[in-house]
């Protein structure tokens, strides 16, 4: 479905888009993306779309978070999160550089 939500992503006409893999830095899916709205429009747009294309290709469970303001959108399928951003919000919370690193090797106490 990843490569769906980006081709629909793309027909949606978002900008930026950035996918990241999430296996083995996070339970909380296998992948993220990324992506950016022209207005809070067009990123509640965007992410209304993408709602209905991913539940018209079988998704049972979506979970959208954000429409009431539309700055930060959160689409979850439960493999794969999509954020939607306007572009400042996106430069202000910067994800792509807090998820994109490698994770730290465990510590141990001594």
């Amino acid at each position: 479905m990843l490569k769906d939500i980006v081709h629909w992503l793309d027909e949606a006409k978002a900008e930026k888009l950035v996918t990241i893999d999430l296996k083995g830095k996070s339970s909380i899916g296998d992948f993220m993306v990324i992506a950016t709205g022209g207005s809070d429009r067009h990123v509640g747009a965007i992410a209304e779309q993408l709602r209905r294309k991913i539940k018209e290709a079988g998704a049972d469970h979506v979970r959208v978070e954000g429409l009431d303001t539309c700055d930060w959108v959160l689409v979850d399928t439960g493999d794969i999160i999509i954020h939607i951003f306007r572009a400042e919000v996106r430069e202000f919370y910067n994800l792509e550089k807090m998820w994109s690193g490698e994770r730290p090797a465990d510590q141990t106490a001594h």
